[in-house]
């Protein structure tokens, strides 16, 4: 999976969706972190084409995501409009681990800490159904994805781990090798327990 390159940012939480505001000013730094809705999914398309990093899928296969798998997708919204998207599932061999498949964001809302806010939200809401590991996949020439990983580990006092996973030659097309990624345990570490 390739990413692009994503930095942290504070996330205040509301029952419903999360939010942030960054320090922009204005309706265009509120971000609104949700579960997706059915028509969400040619937005998301979009934004996995235009990332040209991405492994865009059929428009079809995120309308199914939407659908299917509200419970382990997160988009961001900025103006009413969906600026960001992770998507995920909860593996049926394991399934206390979410395995992220896609994050994205806008390239014009990048740089604001969108998609490790997608990630905290994410695994916060996977948490209550006790899942406590993340997988993911990224490609060795995608120092971006790996450091935002890294970070999302780090905030969560969890271990970050690394192994190959998918060689270049298992693919039917050109691929750069996917490197399996693990972190665990994804519960949040409260500031009391670390004393």
């Amino acid at each position: 999976m390739s990413l692009p390159t994503l930095s942290t940012a504070t996330i205040e939480r509301t029952t419903a969706d999360s939010t942030s505001d960054a320090s922009r000013s204005g309706p265009a730094a509120r971000v609104v972190l949700r579960a997706p809705r059915v028509g969400d999914a040619a937005r998301i398309w979009q934004i996995a084409k235009d990332s040209q990093v991405l492994d865009a899928n059929t428009s079809y296969a995120y309308l199914l995501w939407c659908r299917d798998f509200p419970g382990t997708t997160v988009v961001a919204e900025v103006g009413g409009q969906v600026v960001g998207f992770v998507i995920g599932y909860l593996r049926p061999q394991a399934p206390h681990t979410v395995f992220v498949w896609q994050v994205a964001v806008d390239r014009d809302q990048q740089g604001r800490g969108i998609g490790a806010a997608m990630l905290d939200k994410l695994l916060d809401t996977v948490a209550d159904d006790g899942a406590s590991v993340l997988e993911t996949t990224i490609s060795p020439d995608n120092p971006g994805s790996i450091a935002m990983f890294t970070s999302v580990a780090r905030r969560r006092d969890a271990r970050i781990t690394k192994r190959p996973l998918f060689e270049p030659d298992l693919f039917p097309d050109e691929h750069a090798a996917e490197d399996l990624y693990r972190i665990a345990p994804t519960a949040r570490t409260k500031p009391e327990d670390r004393r």
